[in-house]
């Protein structure tokens, strides 16, 4: 590919378009320099060599070394397109640059398109537009051509001689300055066109549009986001502020109610003081005791009683004199008077003189038969009279001593609640604040909170070792803690209490956080009312038998072993609605290591609540009793016979003491049966099922679930049946006598 020179003067400079299509800065850069000091004639004018000889010498070098590094630049070129001119500006590296197209130029001078012999010359890349000037300012092409239109023009014949003056040699006269080496610049051939040039640049300008645009799309996507992320936060921030503010009116507003509440209480007691009683200190030597005395409402009742006593002591002592005026009856009319005269002589002698000192009483005078009957009968009004009256005081009594259980149980609680130190509502955990003292154990506390995160009522139980407690001790007792909470927090059903959280205070306090029920336990509802009907005791074992059934079939299995009526919640405060087993301090796990064939091993023998317990765990010898979970069956049956019958079935009036030493439990071969009140012979026999002596006669949870007097077509072939059997064995007793029997 040849480089042509077009015809022409060259009239002025090129345009920006034209010099922009050179390869090389450096030969630009030179060839600008040269028009801008060179007349159209090819000479240089006088007003641009004195230009040059009015600049210092310190641009003139810099001029000077400009066309010194595009001579050297040229000479060392080995690619299509020689390297610009090095001026102080540019770095060596931009120079160092060029694109290696050595073997496309042995390529082109073997097939004669070289130039010349002894290197390219500066007029080789400069198209003329008219003249044969040998300025190498003329030859700068207006414009590069496409690799189609430079075949059709001739090569360029002028060139730059080495031995020519150059302008640099012009411009400064007389200075010695370095010849400029040689200037080449070359143009090859190609497979791209203008045109594909062109789409080729469309296509990537439309490329870095629509990347330009999805970029910015994107930044605006990120600028929104960013945007509605600070709106979220503050919005965030405004509900964080507005939640706590809710919290804090919560809990000023539980804080006020648990107070008034407590105001309350205070004053009910105070009134009740004097009405139930209170207790008294009394003192027994050198030591202290306290001693209950009953108030006026109990007074009330006992001068009631008295009186109503006293009233029938009255009639009885009438009723005798009446009888003795009673007057004779009709066979033994006659009688009488035929031996009335020798009785009169007899009496007189028997009076002796008529001076006697000593009167003698006269006989009562007989009454009619009809005044008889007539005071017998206001005799036997007045006594039903007083029976109502006393099975009225003797009702009001009974009612009385629950309202006092229950005034006794507050004065307990107020007097723990003040003497405790979680009394001001404080709030454990950031989280659970504290209301009022449900009760007090051995060591611990429970206290009806309220969760502020879950906005939920809970019980806080509240463990607090004992300070002057060995190190080893405590930690007993935390393990044994640590153990109940690990069995307790994986149980989830509905008839078990549910374990909310555990947390500590400090090194000798730590908490259980429970589900809140709003009722009384199993044994407080049996002393307030002795006893219940069939129905709801059945309905209470089979809610116990079904958290049972579940204990067992979950891995590993679990007993309870301290079932009792203490235990057992009452959610809604009634017999007839839903329980809730709780407190699983006891509980066995029965694992693969210590579960055998037999049983496991009972490894804390004495604990426990003796009357509930079967006779297997009072067993003492060398190795420790086996048990089961037969262990929880024999405590329904107990549960269930005091649930009827309004007592235990053994031990019932004996301490825990008194049934150890005494072998009570063991010696509980067989259950007898009260004959009040009247219960189906269904529900006997499944007490004896649960309360079997051998464990091994005894049902176990599974067989027990699967009873047939707990499934529901037993509940109503029996209710017709328990109809039937309460009227055949029902007692002829008036309801006065029922009342008072309660």
């Amino acid at each position: 590919m040849s480089v042509q020179s077009s015809s022409g003067s060259l009239e002025g400079p090129p345009s920006w378009s034209q010099l922009s299509t050179s390869p090389t800065p450096g030969s630009a850069a030179a060839a600008r320099s040269l028009l801008n000091h060179t007349p159209p004639s090819g000479r240089p004018r006088e007003g641009a060599m004195d230009e040059l000889h009015s600049l210092d010498p310190r641009r003139q070098e810099l001029l000077e070394a400009r066309f010194t590094g595009v001579a050297s630049g040229s000479t060392g070129s080995t690619g299509s397109c020689s390297v610009g001119a090095k001026t102080p500006e540019k770095k060596q590296s931009e120079s160092s640059r060029g694109r290696k197209r050595k073997a496309e130029n042995q390529n082109e001078s073997s097939q004669g398109k070289s130039i010349g012999g002894r290197g390219h010359k500066i007029s080789d890349y400069f198209e003329y537009q008219g003249g044969n000037g040998s300025s190498p300012v003329r030859g700068i092409p207006p414009a590069i051509r496409s690799p189609q239109n430079s075949h059709s023009h001739s090569t360029p014949s002028s060139s730059v001689r080495p031995n020519s003056p150059s302008p640099t040699a012009l411009a400064f006269g007389d200075h010695p300055i370095l010849q400029p080496k040689q200037l080449s610049f070359k143009i090859t051939q190609t497979d791209l066109t203008m045109l594909k040039l062109a789409a080729l640049e469309s296509n990537k300008n439309q490329d870095l549009e629509k990347k330009e645009g999805r970029i910015d799309d994107l930044l605006r996507a990120n600028c929104d986001l960013r945007r509605q992320i600070d709106e979220q936060q503050k919005i965030l921030e405004k509900y964080k502020e507005r939640l706590n503010k809710c919290i804090s009116m919560s809990k000023k507003l539980l804080i006020e109610k648990s107070t008034q509440e407590k105001l309350s209480s205070r004053e009910k007691s105070m009134q009740d003081r004097l009405r139930l009683g209170h207790f008294t200190t009394v003192r027994h030597g050198a030591s202290f005791t306290e001693q209950w005395t009953d108030g006026f409402a109990f007074q009330n009742l006992v001068k009631q009683q008295e009186w109503v006593n006293q009233q029938r002591e009255d009639i009885e002592r009438q009723r005798k004199l009446l009888a003795k005026r009673k007057p004779p009856t009709a066979n033994n009319s006659q009688a009488p008077s035929t031996n009335s005269e020798p009785k009169q002589r007899k009496n007189k002698a028997v009076n002796g003189a008529e001076n006697d000192p000593f009167v003698r009483p006269n006989l009562p005078q007989l009454l009619t038969l009809a005044e008889y009957h007539e005071q017998e009968e206001i005799f036997k009004l007045r006594l039903g009279h007083l029976k109502k009256e006393e099975a009225e005081i003797q009702a009001e009594l009974e009612r009385l001593e629950r309202v006092r259980n229950l005034h006794i149980r507050e004065l307990k609680r107020i007097n723990n609640e003040d003497n405790s130190q979680f009394k001001d509502h404080p709030t454990l955990n950031e989280r659970y604040l504290l209301l009022h003292l449900l009760g007090r154990g051995g060591f611990s506390e429970v206290y009806k909170a309220f969760d502020l995160y879950e906005q939920r009522y809970a019980a806080v139980k509240i463990h607090q070792l004992n300070k002057s407690w060995r190190d080893e001790k405590k930690e007993n007792y935390h393990k044994h803690a640590c153990r109940e909470y690990r069995i307790h927090k994986e149980l989830d059903h509905p008839r078990i209490v549910k374990l909310y959280d555990y947390f500590s205070l400090d090194t000798d306090t730590f908490c259980t956080v429970l589900e809140y029920c709003e009722g009384n336990d199993l044994d407080f509802y049996l002393k307030q009312h002795k006893l219940m009907s069939e129905k709801e005791a059945r309905s209470i074992v089979m809610q116990i038998v079904n958290a049972l059934r579940y204990l067992n079939e979950i891995k590993p299995p679990i007993i309870h072993y301290d079932l009792k009526p203490g235990n057992i919640l009452l959610v809604d405060g009634t017999a007839c609605g839903e329980i809730k087993i709780t407190d699983f301090g006891l509980s066995k796990i029965m694992d693969d290591d210590s579960y055998g064939v037999d049983g496991m091993d009972l490894t804390s023998q004495g604990a426990g609540t003796y009357w509930y317990l079967p006779p297997e765990c009072f067993v003492v010898g060398k190795e420790p009793p086996k048990i089961s979970n037969k262990v929880d069956v024999w405590s329904v049956g107990v549960i269930f016979f005091q649930c009827l019958y309004g007592r235990k079935p053994f031990g019932h009036n004996q301490s825990q003491q008194d049934i150890l030493q005494e072998n009570t439990i063991l010696k509980a071969t067989e259950v007898q049966f009260p004959v009040k009140p009247v219960v189906s012979s269904e529900a006997k026999a499944f007490i004896r099922r649960c309360l079997a002596y051998r464990k091994e006669d005894r049902f176990d949870v599974h067989q027990l679930a699967n009873d047939p007097y707990l499934l529901p077509h037993m509940r109503r072939s029996n209710s017709s049946g328990n109809l039937h059997m309460a009227g055949l064995t029902a007692s002829p007793t008036p309801p006065s006598s029922s009342i008072i029997t309660y």
